[in-house]
């Protein structure tokens, strides 16, 4: 039997032929050749598959036997070892060492066994001289589908899962659609999607898919719905489809306001999309060109539930086309699309990105928050709306290098994304408003008051006169850092939010209605317990960013009196009062009730706190950043001094709950401390009154401004 493989000595190539044993052993029968040619194909292979593999991949121990044509008189070599580790032997001694170091240790593939090979196969790096040399050392595999040689047999497993997961079944790099039976099918929002196994990895499939963004994604649909109440109908981009499930939303949903565009630079995504579409029941456009031959649009129907797919990178669709919608949620950062988003825009259109880059957002890899960014930041209390302000600075600048100002709608800051909604305003002087509004942020590292730094050219000579406190003056050395460039305007439209409430409540999206109330109280600085679905100021029409948008009347009951409406005047300078309010804007940044507590006291709830610092004349809300958050425009000291006021000392509490003792009956260590050594007389006891002995016990056991408090 001879085999149609160069001699050992003389080659060390990596593909060879099966030997010319096998493929006679193959023809010899018809009933023995068809359950061959099953076994041979690994999933749906044509006829003229190429035959050629590693001698190291085989089916059975005897074709690795036959390979290695043993022959009980003579000594043969190992096929699959180098004669300097392992010499010439007889066929016994050689079976053992190939079903002993070989065989044993293969990966198994659709029927096929990759034995460990200790060839010289794997280049390494170049040695002193500059030649390219081979490895005389280490055993590894090789993969049957794309021949790659890996060295540790659990990394080879988990290299040929991943073929799997993508669909790629056969040799030479061909790519082949996994069976249907693998694939899931999710559901979300009535939207039905096809998904991979390992659709939550993002590196390892080519169809992501986060069940976790979908708060997400209900946010940039309610958002959409709002400007498709504006303007019909409006060309939305979803520039980086994945599975198309958001696209899919826009266009079940929306119907004849919207026409959708789903992008993906990936085939297989590409492919997944089309095949979403059609499980959704909606047509595919391919492209404008074969819109006249595509067979998927009807003749003489409406576009309405169509849907365009294309692929192209992204960059190169937002050149080539003008949208009024463009979403953007790459894998971690976009800042290398905002150029391209901001270029063909239409005016007052809406530009959403989703960063999930939160790693240098939320301040733990600072130096590629500054590489990606341009910006300096450290990790605060506030630092996730540090990272909003960050991803919003990069959107500034890009919009302004294209001469387009921005109106912040949204900005969302949660576990796993930062979310930012802008409107889109052309012209440059909207452009130099908004970027005059990126500045730079002054934090003391000791207390975490921050202001933004003043407008203006101008060298300050003592840049911490500018903070409220007066660390640098009590504390050594320097105690403030530069952080930014930040955006220092609003992060928040209150008419907008209002409306997305809306259409979050028509659409019946329950998950995010409560994230948009906190949201519209965060925007107008009020306590939940003040909010209402239709703001006080409701008109007829409302401005915003230049465009009116009818909004329901529902505040014609107070224009009412005594059956007769208010005059014009009273009309008017309502009006006026009340734009005034809505005009101001939140503070910026929020305190952490927590961060700023005084130990050994209770602080008071949080929803007693804000009303005490409304009470004292401060604006206050809650944030969605941070559940014990508090926005405020009180400065810091202001802040302390009220949480200070309503606290309680801990042991008070807890002899409220509990008995009260008898001085005589207090322990040395546990209510008096060892350093107040100050004798109180005990007072006498007229019946059961013990109000005498809980005073004089405060009294002695506290600083005296405490009990006066």
């Amino acid at each position: 039997d001879g085999v149609v493989v160069s001699e050992k000595v003389k080659s060390t190539n990596l593909d060879v032929k099966i030997p010319e044993s096998e493929l006679e052993a193959e023809e010899k029968g018809a009933e023995e050749e068809r359950p061959r040619e099953s076994d041979s194909n690994i999933l749906d292979v044509s006829s003229d598959y190429p035959r050629d593999k590693h001698i190291s991949i085989q089916r059975h121990l005897a074709d690795l036997e036959k390979l290695a044509d043993l022959r009980e008189d003579e000594k043969k070599p190992c096929p699959l070892c180098p004669e300097e580790k392992f010499k010439a032997c007889y066929s016994h001694k050689l079976h053992r060492h190939l079903q002993n170091l070989h065989w044993k240790v293969s990966v198994e593939f659709e029927g096929y066994r990759m034995c460990i090979c200790h060839l010289s196969c794997r280049p390494v790096k170049p040695n002193l001289v500059g030649d390219q040399t081979l490895s005389k050392m280490g055993a590894h595999y090789h993969c049957i589908i794309c021949s790659a040689t890996i060295v540790r047999r659990t990394d080879m497993i988990g290299h040929i899962n991943r073929h799997v997961n993508k669909g790629e079944t056969e040799s030479r790099f061909i790519t082949v659609r996994a069976p249907k039976s693998s694939y899931e099918v999710v559901k979300e929002s009535a939207t039905d999607v096809q998904v991979l196994p390992n659709h939550s990895t993002p590196q390892k499939t080519d169809s992501y898919f986060n069940p976790k963004m979908k708060l997400n994604r209900q946010l940039i649909f309610c958002a959409l719905a709002v400007l498709a109440g504006e303007r019909k109908p409006i060309e939305c981009l979803d520039a980086f489809g994945a599975t198309g499930i958001m696209g899919l939303q826009w266009a079940k949903h929306l119907r004849s306001s919207v026409k959708v565009t789903i992008n993906d630079c990936n085939e297989n995504s590409v492919t997944m999309i089309k095949e979403n579409c059609h499980l959704n029941k909606m047509k595919v456009k391919l492209n404008i060109k074969e819109e006249d031959n595509d067979e998927t649009v009807g003749n003489g129907e409406e576009n309405s539930d169509t849907i365009e797919v294309t692929k192209m990178d992204a960059n190169v669709i937002m050149h080539l086309r003008s949208f009024d919608f463009i979403h953007l949620d790459p894998f971690g950062t976009s800042v290398n699309y905002l150029d391209s988003a901001f270029r063909n825009v239409r005016n007052l259109g809406i530009v959403s990105l989703t960063s999930t880059d939160i790693s240098s957002l939320y301040a733990k890899a600072q130096h590629v928050a500054l590489r990606h960014y341009g910006c300096n930041i450290v990790r605060t209390e506030y630092y996730k709306e540090l990272a909003a302000r960050t991803v919003i600075a990069a959107v500034t600048r890009a919009a302004a290098r294209c001469n387009k100002g921005i109106e912040v709608l949204l900005a969302v800051a949660l576990e796993h994304f930062v979310l930012v909604v802008v409107r889109v305003l052309r012209g440059p002087t909207p452009a130099d408003d908004s970027a005059k509004k990126v500045r730079y942020l002054i934090h003391c590292q000791w207390c975490e008051e921050r202001v933004f730094q003043k407008e203006g050219n101008m060298v300050e000579e003592n840049p911490y006169q500018q903070l409220p406190c007066d660390c640098h003056g009590s504390m050594p050395g320097k105690t403030a850092v530069l952080l930014g460039p930040l955006w220092s305007g609003a992060l928040f439209n209150t008419g907008f939010l209002r409306r997305m409430l809306l259409e979050a409540v028509q659409y019946g999206l329950d998950e995010t209605q409560p994230l948009l109330k906190t949201l519209v109280c965060e925007a107008e600085c009020t306590t939940l317990k003040h909010f209402s679905t239709h703001s006080p100021g409701d008109e007829n029409k409302q401005e915003e960013c230049g465009v009116y948008i009818r909004t329901p009347n529902t505040s014609a009951e107070s224009y009412l009196v005594h059956g007769k409406r208010k005059s014009e005047e009273v009309l008017r300078s309502a009006a006026k009062r009340q734009r005034a309010e809505h005009s101001a804007e939140h503070p910026p940044f929020y305190y952490n009730i927590h961060r700023h507590s005084i130990k050994g006291m209770n602080m008071p709830k949080l929803n007693k706190f804000l009303n005490y610092l409304s009470e004292a004349g401060y604006r206050v809300s809650r944030t969605h950043f941070d559940p014990m958050g508090v926005r405020t425009n009180a400065p810091l000291t202001q802040f302390k001094t009220v949480l200070m006021k309503y606290s309680t000392p801990t042991y008070v509490g807890a002899q409220a709950e509990g008995p009260v003792h008898l001085p005589g009956e207090i322990q040395v260590g546990e209510e008096v401390p060892a350093a107040t050594e100050i004798k109180v007389e005990e007072p006498e006891l007229v019946g059961d009154d013990k109000s005498g002995v809980a005073a004089a016990v405060f009294t002695q056991s506290y600083p005296a401004h405490c009990a006066a408090d």
